[in-house]
């Protein structure tokens, strides 16, 4: 009966998409011929020659589709990953559709590119928007109740009850939880929540058949992973879904991901969003910035040079190493607010509140955070960020990774001039703990809106923050 179903709504699938597909086909020729947004030069091909690619169009785009797992069960799946799996499936299929009909059909009549690309753009939304219009209507079904999937969940843990209260918490994808099995069901009682214990683990194979589960989730205590193998071999006769919930929440340091290494399934515990394109989308925007903001405060950076010059002797920078990205040490620079050798006596200390090491004018930059500009030079070396957890130096590293947990983790993005945990009021001498708590935040939900809302926030409360002496 499972498999029945599935057919028919991937048949469904199928049908909606090679309609809207061979629709997009016939709208661009349309659009290029017969709407006078480019002028026409060459005549107007007959529409024959295109309605006779239609076969051939819509097997490439329905074999690539199928290659891709368009038709494959994704009643968990977000829109945003079905969305992407569509771009990339749509752009191989009109890799492969160019390359034919040049090796091909040029040699019959001469092919429109901008039909091609009418095509390409148009196939490519329809079916994204036929796609959210098809599963809206089947998450409406799953919450009145139609099109239901019967989940046992094997283990009766937090882990268990996790997955029970996000099935429920989704009825639009349809899974209903019949039941839990416990390893010792009478320690558990009769019921997780109100929802009962069929059994033992080891009845697994008995009650699927009895009941007519559709889908078996394993989501055992990580110390019962050894007993997963028997366990799993009890259903290899049995037509039903299994799934498996690994419980590694324990090991999880930042966002985790599933990824693929030459056909094996990988579990990433400790990654960021700032990879790839994201990665040169941030260093772009920090790159233009802060070459924008050299411009603009170059005057002002000037008057801070000879105020610094004329109120002390010494030079007018100062530099210090710090550590930035994976660990690495580069120099920082800022304007010089302390006299000379200034920790030759108490040697590596944080600054304070009234800080006798001061200089007249240090006082004022320090408070506005004006010292600091010069790290724009850093940012465009790409030594730092605008925006990321702020270096620190390496001799105070060495205690804050020994006993503050994850701290390391702050270095897997670059430093930054500002923060989530600055911005936050977390600076200067105040909770190790905190900082970093910020920091995690703003590196596992890193977003070029989050960066921009920071240096919004850094403008409105950070230049003259408590903590800033």
């Amino acid at each position: 009966m499972l498999k029945e179903r599935r057919q028919l709504f991937s048949g469904i699938f199928v049908g909606a998409d090679l309609v809207v597909i061979g629709l997009a086909f016939v709208v661009a020729y349309a659009l290029r011929f017969y709407v006078p947004l480019v002028p026409v030069t060459k005549g107007v091909p007959p529409a024959e020659n295109y309605l006779a690619l239609l076969p051939v169009v819509l097997a490439i785009w329905g074999l690539v589709f199928q290659a891709h797992g368009l038709y494959d069960p994704m009643r968990g799946s977000t829109e945003a990953s079905e969305r992407r799996r569509i771009v990339r499936a749509s752009s191989l299929a009109m890799l492969i559709f160019t390359a034919v009909s040049f090796l091909g059909i040029e040699k019959a009549f001469s092919l429109s590119r901008l039909t091609l690309l009418f095509f390409y753009v148009l196939a490519t939304v329809a079916v994204v928007l036929e796609r959210a219009t098809l599963r809206e209507v089947l998450r409406e079904a799953r919450r009145r109740g139609y099109n239901l999937r019967h989940v046992l969940l094997v283990g009766d843990g937090d882990l268990a009850r996790a997955v029970h209260e996000r099935m429920t918490r989704h009825p639009e994808f349809g899974l209903k939880v019949r039941g839990f099995l416990a390893e010792d069901p009478l320690r558990v009682g009769g019921f997780v929540g109100s929802t009962p214990i069929c059994g033992q683990w080891d009845e697994v194979a008995e009650i699927v058949e009895r009941d007519n589960i559709d889908q078996v989730v394993f989501a055992l205590p990580f110390d019962s992973f050894p007993k997963l193998a028997g366990l799993l071999s009890q259903l290899d006769s049995a037509a039903v879904d299994v799934k498996v919930v690994p419980d590694v929440d324990r090991f999880v340091s930042l966002r985790t991901g599933i990824e693929e290494f030459g056909g094996l399934p990988l579990i990433s515990l400790r990654a960021t969003p700032l990879m790839g394109w994201s990665r040169v989308a941030k260093r772009v925007m920090d790159f233009g910035l802060a070459l924008l903001a050299l411009v603009i405060l170059a005057p002002l950076m000037v008057l801070i040079a000879l105020a610094v010059k004329a109120s002390t002797p010494g030079p007018v920078l100062f530099s210090q190493d710090r550590m930035g990205l994976d660990g690495r040490v580069f120099r920082v620079w800022k304007f010089r607010t302390m006299g000379l050798d200034a920790e030759a006596e108490s040697g590596p200390v944080w600054a304070t509140e009234d800080d006798p090491r001061r200089t007249s004018i240090g006082r004022t930059l320090r408070r506005f955070n004006l010292d600091e500009l010069p790290q724009l030079l850093n940012v465009l070396r790409g030594e730092m960020s605008l925006v990321g957890p702020r270096p620190e130096r390496p001799v105070f590293i060495d205690d804050f990774r020994s006993r503050v947990p994850k701290y390391m983790l702050r270095h897997m993005v670059q430093a930054g001039m500002t923060g989530w945990a600055q911005v936050n009021g977390w600076r200067g001498n105040t909770s190790i703990e905190q900082r970093i708590e910020h920091d995690l935040y703003y590196i596992e939900n890193w977003s070029l809106r989050l960066d921009l809302k920071i240096l919004v926030l850094t403008f409105v409360r950070g230049f003259a923050g408590k903590n800033a002496y």
